[in-house]
C-alpha cells in the first residue's frame, strides 16, 4: 500500500500558475502509473493529467492539454502537476492517485488504487 499527500494548492489570480506536489511513502511508486484528478463543487471527478510508470507517456484532458505539465522524480517518489495560465474553471479540489504496479496508464479513476487526501486549488477571476 502506498500512501500519497499533496500540497502545493491554494488562491492564486487567473493567468497565474501553480505546482502541485505529491509525494508517496509505504514503498515506491516508481512501477505505478500515476494521475491527477479533480472534483470541483457539484461536480463528478475527472482525469487532469496522468503519467506512465516509465515515464514514456502522458495524457491531458483537453480543458489543460497545453497548460498543464505532469512530471514524475521517482527517486524522490514524487509526482508533479505544474500548472500555468490557470482559469477560474480550474478551481477544484485536486488528487493525485496511483494504480498497482506495472498497470498501464490510464483515464479512468476506477483503474487507480491509491489515492492522496486532496488539495483546493481555487482561481479568482
Amino acid at each position: 500500500q502506498v500512501q500519497l499527500v499533496e500540497s502545493g494548492g491554494g488562491l492564486v489570480q487567473a493567468g497565474d500558475s501553480l505546482r502541485l506536489s505529491c509525494a508517496a511513502s509505504g514503498r515506491t511508486f516508481s512501477r505505478d502509473s500515476l494521475g491527477w484528478f479533480r472534483q470541483a463543487p457539484g461536480k463528478e471527478r475527472e482525469f487532469v493529467a496522468g503519467i506512465s510508470w516509465s515515464g514514456k507517456t502522458t495524457y491531458y484532458a483537453d480543458s489543460v492539454k497545453g497548460r498543464f505539465t505532469i512530471s514524475r522524480d521517482n527517486t524522490k517518489n514524487t509526482v508533479y502537476l505544474q500548472m500555468n495560465s490557470l482559469k477560474p474553471e480550474d478551481t477544484a479540489v485536486y488528487y493525485c492517485a496511483a494504480t498497482t504496479p506495472f498497470r498501464p496508464l490510464t483515464r479512468s479513476a476506477s483503474d487507480y488504487a491509491n489515492w492522496g487526501q486532496g488539495t483546493q486549488v481555487t482561481v479568482s477571476s
